[in-house]
């Protein structure tokens, strides 16, 4: 592992964010640290090595042994970093693993079962000083069962999951494309930052079974529509034949929906959000600062 990589495993373990806040911190792809004052959840770490990443893990899976727990939104290995599970569990003995309820087998192959539990959508789940909230996501294992919430009629095998920490409620998207009553769901649930995929879906890539997902105009539209006032954009930078841009979902935002705020994070970089959150970034791991970041690509 590089310097640089060391380096950023590093500052995310000594960030210890103060009460009332929340630090965000992208491992790439759709994998973030969610860190509060004394609570620390781990999302859609993918870690382990496949030939066709354009860029390596950010952190070793053994460094991330200050988690309370590790959640993954769905099946997918660049989600489910099965792999990567049983050095989670042996770094970090304490910690607990959800999955959609329908995962649950699955995953206690990889860690022990009596640590993993299951998520369904409007079950809270309450892990140290965080409280998560499951919400449906719309999305497939296969492009054949796209678009939806799961294999067989009343399953919910993909997942988002809002997060509220630091009095900050954040929504990590997982995999999906908007569907009816998402953005009212939402709204509702008051959420302050969103984590959205942007890589979109076009008949091309599902030629190659590869299920798509929000657009960056469509992310935009939904933050929008949901009352979100911030965006990290995720999910489109790994994977040369699976990717998207960041610039476009500025652009858009900058057009029609001024109101919200584009928070592009560079690979290894994150950020601290005050509560009640008002866009106003409280520091980056690479130094401090008072106004939001100039969104860059």
């Amino acid at each position: 592992m590089s310097e640089m990589l060391r380096d950023y495993a590093r500052r995310i373990a000594g960030t210890r964010p103060p009460p009332g806040t929340v630090g965000i911190f992208w491992l790439g792809q759709a994998g973030f640290v969610l860190r509060g004052a004394d609570t620390t959840l781990v999302v859609d770490a993918f870690l382990s090595p496949r030939p066709d990443r354009q860029a390596d893990a950010p952190v070793a899976a053994e460094e991330l042994d200050f988690a309370d727990a590790f959640l993954a939104t769905h099946e997918h290995r660049d989600h489910l970093d099965l792999p990567s599970w049983p050095t989670f569990a042996a770094a970090a003995p304490a910690a607990r693993f959800v999955v959609p309820a329908p995962l649950v087998a699955r995953a206690a192959e990889a860690v022990p079962a009596e640590r993993v539990i299951g998520a369904l959508p409007d079950s809270e789940i309450a892990i140290g000083g965080a409280r998560v909230l499951p919400v449906p996501a719309r999305h497939g294992v296969h492009v054949a069962d796209a678009y939806s919430f799961g294999l067989v009629p009343g399953e919910y095998r993909f997942l988002g999951y809002v997060i509220e920490l630091g009095g900050i409620r954040v929504y990590h998207a997982g995999d999906t494309i908007r569907y009816e009553g998402m953005a009212e769901r939402l709204r509702a649930l008051a959420v302050d930052v969103a984590l959205l995929p942007i890589n979109g879906r076009s008949p091309e890539r599902e030629a190659q079974d590869l299920v798509g997902n929000l657009s960056a105009s469509e992310a935009a539209d939904l933050a929008a529509d949901a009352g979100i006032r911030s965006i990290v954009p995720m999910h489109y930078e790994l994977f040369a034949r699976n990717s998207g841009r960041a610039s476009e979902l500025v652009e858009y935002v900058a057009e029609r929906h001024p109101e919200v705020a584009v928070v592009v994070l560079p690979r290894y970089d994150g950020i601290v959000l005050a509560s009640p959150y008002s866009q106003r970034v409280i520091g980056s791991l690479r130094g401090q600062r008072s106004d939001p970041p100039v969104p860059t690509t």
